[in-house]
């Protein structure tokens, strides 16, 4: 099917729209759209007029049939030129034809278009494009530039053609492959819906099948993701939202705008609000609304609306740009009079008006009441955003006023309506016109008043807010947190199922129904009610022996004046596995006869803690080495051991021994930052009524995780910021802004390649980039495993690692997907093979993520329930932990040696290791 200037013009709006015409199917019921063909049609017919006026009328031509054929045409201009080449028809508007300026030289060709608005966008640069390509196939050359002259000045733009051919050829293919198809696209809502003629019947048919691009600020990227969950539908996508506590260092940032909330707001048809919205209305209430004439920058109403004692309505008109500054100075006088003024606005659209009248004829005078009103402005919509969402489809005045029940005279009146209203009106000068314009302009400011008072209420208001008061008001915080993928107590809506589902309880139907019915349950059940008690053995007593004098004024005779004992209990290793060891001792309280003070031995051999050494040394190894939650921990030592701590005891022993190994983990941190490689890598833990990130920084030897509030990069730059060395990460932006060699991690490169291939498995420009990628890294992960990381080995690669990028920047890559590859290596070229000019530098980021790894078995069994103080306790730990790991030191018996320098235990134990190498060594000599 032939592709037509038509078609590709409909394409670059909406591929709809270009299916739609090309079915020849019609829908006259925009009136937007009518008028803007009719405009355009006129400036067309009026613009080659002027164009041939300037020639005589025998170099001109005005169809297609007189033209004849180019290569010897001897016009100068041709207008309303049907041109025709292979499968591309285009009716150009006017073709100008430059004679050649010697001989043997081919004379220029360079077409003409014509468009009525005043602003130019790239749409009309490939249109013209496009005419200058079929040009291009009839003349057998190509055609360089090409002209649009545009606006109520005739201005004329020169267009470099050539440079949008290829893009203008890609877009052809996809139009005729558009064409071929029987079936029509996905039906897409997009702005341009305003000003097409299929606006009603798109719209009707995207209600009926409640489709996603309803949702105004739901862009293309985030319609495609929901598609691949398997979300096509605005009802569909109302499930999915789930009520999140806002983190408290996000508190002072912008909210995030959910379009699962405001799909739910739509299926329930209730307003949902977020926190509590903030509006302050301190001041007099000005409510402005402006009109204007977009495309010529041109501001012809003023809508002021003043409530004071009474309300009153300012139409500030202007019929031509020459009063543009009148309605201004109008504007400020209203401002003027009034007393500490607040303007009050909705959307951007004014925020401009106010810069651009700033620019053009100032403000008033520094201090005055209208310059303080001019300089805090309230805009409505950013108090809406993201606190408050009403169930439309879109955030626009019109919508949301209407779901309150405000309601305009004039029916389907918008913005783009009230264009052609004033520009009929400059045409005709119809009272009528203006009168519509101005009403429509007051119904305006009256309903963003009526939304102001609407939104203050749920403002002051929102705290109180019950169901009983707003039965069309929802609190997202009063909805039930409910997860699919979490044990929970079911919230039964009948009182009897509630009972019947109690009954079904393992505990109960053991305790109370099973054991009815079998003795053995019923007596075991009896057995599980009365307490255990255990018989604790003492291993060893140890008798204190009595002091030799008083300890105040020294006095030698003494009297006993009471009989005390201790119990410590402790644990004890044998060769192979643990025993329980109770140590007893037994000592006296003394009393001086002569000074009457009552006093102890103090040359004593225990400490005033209950538990030994190797109690809490083994408890906090099971605990963090093992992975073993505390609850747990208690259990096997009651179990086995028979000490009946209890999980709280547990708890204060890893306390302890994160204060005892605080400095250690300072040292840590100090030893990693001031080295010549860390590895880096950052992930996610839920606390107890929040959020936090964990970040992992290791080497080849030591390991350390910090805690951090945030993602942000705070934390990495005071950890980083004297460090000179290689920082090993993944694509994560943070680590950029760190002053020092980084290499990225390849392997989170690969999987992001083979990610996008197993999604687009028939993408060969993605597939042929990939594979010549692959090809370059294996050929140095090969000389990686033969000589290690070795910069006298790796430094050969270098060369065509470079060849690599050449070719890749001299491609022109047409899918997404490869385009953004493209990019992405492009852009951390400098970051990606940094290993073949370090000796020691790994290409991948396996340190960090084994590191990360560990934590992630360990999160599992605190993950939302610990607080911020007890995660910087479980990481201190982890990281003596793993650092022991990285050494191949026990992490025991570091506990148990009271040591506090892991790297000089681990010296010591390799010393020791030697030492009874030797002698065996030795032995087996003699």
């Amino acid at each position: 099917m032939t592709v037509t200037s038509g078609l590709f013009e409909a394409y670059l709006k909406c591929p709809t729209k270009c299916f739609l015409r090309s079915r020849g199917e019609t829908d006259g019921r925009n009136a937007y759209a009518n008028w803007i063909q009719t405009e355009s049609e006129t400036y067309r017919d009026e613009g080659c007029e002027c164009l041939m006026d300037r020639l005589p009328s025998a170099e001109c031509v005005a169809s297609s049939g007189d033209v004849g054929n180019p290569r010897t045409a001897k016009w100068r201009l041709a207008v309303d030129l049907d041109a025709h080449a292979q499968d591309l028809a285009s009716n150009i508007h006017a073709v100008e034809r430059v004679p050649s300026e010697g001989r043997g030289m081919p004379a220029l060709f360079i077409p003409v278009r014509l468009v009525v608005t005043s602003k130019l966008t790239r749409a009309d640069k490939l249109l013209l494009a496009f005419d200058a390509l079929i040009l291009s196939e009839i003349l057998g050359r190509d055609v360089a530039f090409g002209k649009i002259i545009y606006g109520d000045q005739h201005t004329t733009l020169k267009v470099k053609t050539a440079a949008l051919e290829g893009e203008v050829r890609n877009l052809a293919r996809k139009i005729a492959a558009l064409l071929s198809s029987p079936s029509p696209p996905d039906l897409v809502l997009n702005r341009h819906c305003a000003a097409c003629e299929f606006q009603s019947r798109c719209r009707q048919k995207a209600i009926e099948k409640d489709d996603l691009s309803l949702l105004a600020r739901l862009t293309e990227k985030e319609r495609r993701a929901f598609h691949s969950k398997g979300i096509f539908s605005v009802t569909q996508l109302s499930y999915t939202f789930r009520p999140r506590r806002r983190p408290k260092h996000l508190a002072q940032k912008g909210r995030k705008y959910y379009q699962a909330l405001k799909a739910l707001a739509i299926r329930e048809r209730k307003i949902h609000i977020v926190d509590n919205p903030e509006l302050k209305l301190e001041g007099t209430p000005v409510y402005l609304d402006v009109e204007g004439l977009p495309d010529r920058g041109f501001y012809y109403l003023i809508g002021v609306r003043v409530k004071t004692a009474e309300i009153v309505q300012h139409s500030l008109w202007a019929d031509s740009v020459d009063e543009e500054r009148r309605i201004w100075d109008d504007f400020l006088a209203v401002l003027s009079a009034l007393d500490n003024p607040l303007l009050v606005h909705y959307g951007s659209y004014e925020t401009i008006f106010l810069k651009q009248m700033y620019r053009r004829y100032g403000g008033p005078e520094n201090n005055s009441v209208a310059a303080a009103a001019l300089a805090s402005p309230l805009n409505l919509l950013s108090v809406i955003f993201g606190s408050i969402y009403f169930p439309t489809h879109s955030n626009g005045l019109k919508d949301c006023a209407k779901s309150l029940g405000f309601e305009w005279s004039a029916p389907n009146a918008s913005g783009a309506l009230a264009v052609v209203w004033r520009l009929q009106w400059e045409k005709t000068r119809d009272p009528m016109a203006k009168e519509l314009l101005t009403q429509y302009n007051a119904e305006d400011c009256e309903a963003l008043q009526y939304l102001t008072e609407f939104v203050n209420s749920l403002s002051t208001s929102a705290a109180k807010l019950t169901d009983k008061d707003h039965t069309f008001v929802v609190k997202v915080e009063s909805l039930p947190r409910n997860s699919h993928f979490k044990f929970r107590k079911v919230q039964f809506q009948v009182p009897d199922l509630e009972m019947i589902n109690q009954a079904a309880y393992w505990n109960y139907q053991r305790d109370r129904i099973f054991a009815r019915s079998s003795r053995r349950l019923n007596s075991a059940a009896e057995k599980a009610k009365r307490p255990r008690r255990y018989q604790l053995h003492v291993n060893k007593t140890i008798t204190c022996p009595a002091p030799v004098g008083c300890s105040k004024c020294g006095g030698k005779i003494l009297y006993k004046h009471r009989h005390c004992s201790k119990t410590v209990l402790d644990v004890k290793f044998p060769v192979a596995g643990i025993k329980r060891w109770i140590t007893r001792y037994l000592f006296d309280i003394y009393r001086c006869p002569r000074c009457g003070s009552v006093f102890r031995n103090h040359d004593r051999t225990w400490t005033n803690k209950k538990f030994g050494e190797d109690l809490r040394a083994f408890s906090v190894y099971e605990n963090i080495g093992l992975r073993i939650p505390q609850q747990r921990v208690a259990i096997f030592l009651k179990e086995l051991l028979g000490l009946d701590l209890g999980r709280g005891a547990v708890n204060k022993f890893k306390a302890s021994a994160a204060a005892f190994y605080g400095g250690t983990y300072e040292n840590l941190i100090k030893k990693i930052a001031g080295g010549r490689l860390i590895h880096a890598d950052e992930t996610r833990v839920n606390l107890k009524g929040g959020v936090g990130y964990v970040w992992a920084f290791t080497n080849l030897e030591d390991v350390v995780y910090v805690y951090n509030a945030s993602r942000e990069g705070n934390l990495v730059h005071s950890l980083l910021k004297d460090f000179k060395g290689v920082l090993v990460s993944d694509f994560y932006a943070v680590y950029d802004s760190v002053n020092c060699p980084q290499q990225k991690c390849l392997v989170h490169l690969i999987r992001d390649m083979n990610d996008d291939l197993i999604k687009q498995p028939f993408n060969e420009e993605m597939k042929g980039l990939v594979s010549e990628f692959a090809v370059l890294l294996k050929a140095i992960v090969a000389t990686v495993d033969r000589f290690g990381l070795k910069t006298r080995f790796l430094r050969a690669h270098k060369i065509p690692v470079d060849r690599f990028f050449r070719r890749l920047a001299r491609r022109d890559y047409q899918t997404e997907t490869a385009l953004k590859c493209k990019l992405r290596l492009e852009k951390n070229r400098c970051s990606l093979f940094t290993f073949l000019d370090f000796d020691g530098v790994p290409w991948n980021n396996n340190n960090a993520e084994h590191a990360i790894k560990a934590f992630a078995l360990l999160r599992g069994h605190f993950d939302g329930i610990a607080t911020e103080k007890g995660i910087r306790e479980y990481l201190i730990l982890l990281s003596i932990c793993e650092s022991c790991k990285f050494k191949r030191v026990s992490f025991l018996e570091f506990l148990r040696s009271g040591e506090t320098d892991v790297d000089a235990f681990a010296e010591c134990r390799q010393r020791r290791r030697r030492n009874t190498s030797t002698g065996v060594s030795v032995e087996s000599g003699q």
